[in-house]
């Protein structure tokens, strides 16, 4: 399917389920998306991201993944009150991206238009962008800090394992890229080929535990995963955030997607999503399913041990070794910076 196919089938979806909802006040597209033409041929194990923008200080629950028109769509909510104001989403560098160009769906108040004006005209000025990668660091900072030793251990992976991959998108926010999800560490090796600092690359690797790893091990550790996914998919019941990432429409991004990495050799980039997923299937399967959890624990535990963790204290370890890397994380950053923003490297 072509881009532009799947926006046009986006757009029928908002007119037809969120347009007529009171609380509608608009909805643009967000995520990898952004920025491609519409002749570009969207990959299977891509959705397109749609952002609802509701009146409620708290949105319902998001829809998530669902098919639409032979379209895969991924539709979040979004409160009014996180689009207060262009200096607010241009601070925020999950938001800002999406308002550099015009990814308006439908826009009844004239709000999202005006807001796209005043971001786009502002978002590569080197002090917003400074911010947003200060937003992204923060993240790290913060989600590390708040990491639980007394959860449950899946959750304790989930908590040290996505503030880790956002070592990814402060770099990725430097360089004025997209912060994307499941392709950001694909993404940041981009970035750092091109500002001339791969170097630092291997590390990021090292932070997750993947450096080492081999293709067959990978594959292996997907295959399990699929069983995973597959029996999580056909037993949850309880409502997570992020519902709709382990169901039957979801599999070509979860699955097949990170097949085509570990195809291509991208293997070790594949990992960041093997992981993140099979801890949501166990999240799931712990409330909904307890006798399966126990019976797939296993392979989930070996997929984790490839990364050097085994324990609780493996994981306060990779979170002091995070503390460690941010200053050199930072010092790159910061030559990115001066480089995206045409000044001189330091």
């Amino acid at each position: 399917m072509r881009v532009g196919a799947a926006r046009s089938a986006a757009s029928q979806w908002v007119a037809e389920h969120a347009r007529t909802d009171p609380g509608f006040r608009g909805a643009y597209f967000s995520g990898s998306t952004v920025g491609l033409p519409d002749d570009a041929e969207l990959s299977p194990s891509s959705d397109v991201d749609i952002m609802v923008v509701r009146a409620e200080d708290t949105p319902p629950a998001k829809p998530g993944k669902l098919r639409f028109r032979d379209a895969l769509l991924e539709v979040s909510h979004l409160s009014w009150a996180e689009l207060s104001s262009a200096d607010a989403v241009l601070s925020s560098y999950h938001l800002a991206g999406s308002f550099r160009r015009d990814t308006i769906i439908d826009d009844p108040t004239g709000r999202l238009r005006a807001l796209h004006a005043d971001v786009s005209r502002r978002f590569a000025d080197p002090a917003w962008v400074r911010r947003r990668c200060e937003d992204a660091r923060h993240r790290i900072e913060s989600r590390l800090a708040a990491f639980d030793p007394c959860a449950p251990f899946h959750e304790q992976v989930t908590g040290w394992l996505f503030p880790t991959g956002v070592t990814t998108h402060v770099l990725l926010v430097a360089a004025l890229r997209n912060p994307t999800v499941r392709l950001r560490y694909v993404a940041a090796r981009e970035v750092l080929v091109a500002y001339g600092h791969d170097r630092l690359y291997p590390e990021l690797l090292e932070l997750l535990g993947c450096a080492r790893l081999s293709a067959p091990v990978v594959r292996h550790r997907l295959d399990e995963l699929a069983d995973t996914f597959d029996a999580t998919a056909r037993v949850a019941r309880t409502p997570f955030p992020f519902s709709s990432d382990i169901t039957v429409p979801a599999r070509p991004i979860a699955i097949d997607g990170s097949r085509s990495l570990i195809d291509r050799g991208d293997h070790r980039e594949a990992v960041f999503w093997i992981v993140a997923t099979f801890a949501r299937c166990h999240t799931v399967l712990a409330i909904d399913a307890p006798e399966l959890h126990a019976a797939r624990t296993p392979a989930f535990r070996a997929a984790v041990a490839d990364l050097g963790i085994t324990s609780t204290a493996d994981l306060l370890r990779r979170a002091e070794d995070m503390g460690r890397f941010l200053p050199r994380l930072w010092r790159t950053t910061e030559k990115i910076l001066d480089k995206s923003a045409g000044g001189p490297v330091v």
